[in-house]
């Protein structure tokens, strides 16, 4: 593996993310994964996170800790309610109450100094445009602009021949086809955590948005869900 082929990689700790890092792994990145402690009620996802990078191989994982309870505005990150129970009609229309303001462009900017550190051209983030629950930071023409900035913003963007590049495999996939291409890598999803609203051992709601996709993907995809739920 070419040591001078690197990539940061977003890592939540959730079904997604850890497809990505797989993905990158299969591509021949040296993978260094990011996760954020970010004040979410669903912290859970850390202890998932460190199991995912740890299982998959990844050069390095790093945590970053800020808070974005200091702001509040979604589901998340506030004392609001976690919706339970949407139809596929609910959750297409509308920005959900699980939006955390401008999470993703908060997130990437983190990765984007990480990967100047380190010597990376590329950023791996798991956004999808198919099932995404509505939000805005997750749609193409948002990535394009963001990759667009990053190449303004920095010294590696603005100095060297090959310019930074934010990677979107899971775009365009549904959560069948990211599960299936998943388990082809080899992610093993029992360690991944999807919901919003787990309790305190991590056992998954099974009824917010995130756990009902979840869910679907499984069902769509022909494989077990491998998922604790509470009950």
């Amino acid at each position: 593996m070419s040591k001078d082929k690197k990539a940061v990689v977003l890592l939540s700790g959730g079904l997604d993310s850890a497809t990505v890092v797989a993905i990158a792994k299969s591509e021949g990145y040296d993978v260094h994964a990011l996760s954020f402690s970010y004040g979410q009620r669903h912290s859970v996802e850390l202890t998932a996170a460190d199991k995912v990078a740890k299982h998959l191989g990844v050069i390095e994982h790093k945590t970053a800790n800020l808070d974005l309870r200091t702001f509040g505005g979604s589901a998340l990150t506030a004392d609001i309610d976690v919706p339970k129970d949407r139809s596929d009609d609910d959750m297409s229309h509308d920005i959900p109450v699980t939006y955390v303001p401008a999470r993703n462009t908060i997130f990437l900017s983190f990765a984007l100094a990480y990967a100047e550190v380190v010597g990376a051209k590329d950023i791996f983030i798991g956004v999808n445009a198919l099932d995404y629950s509505g939000y805005p930071d997750c749609r193409p023409d948002y990535i394009r602009a963001y990759e667009v900035m990053a190449n303004l913003a920095t010294k590696a963007g603005v100095t060297d021949a090959d310019k930074l590049s934010v990677q979107t495999p899971l775009i365009d996939m549904t959560k069948a086809e990211i599960i299936t291409v998943g388990n082809k890598l080899g992610v093993d999803y029992s360690m991944t955590i999807s919901c919003y609203d787990p309790d305190t051992t991590g056992a998954a709601c099974g009824h917010c948005d995130s756990c009902l996709l979840r869910q679907k993907g499984f069902r769509e995809a022909g494989l077990p869900d491998p998922t604790r739920y509470q009950g």
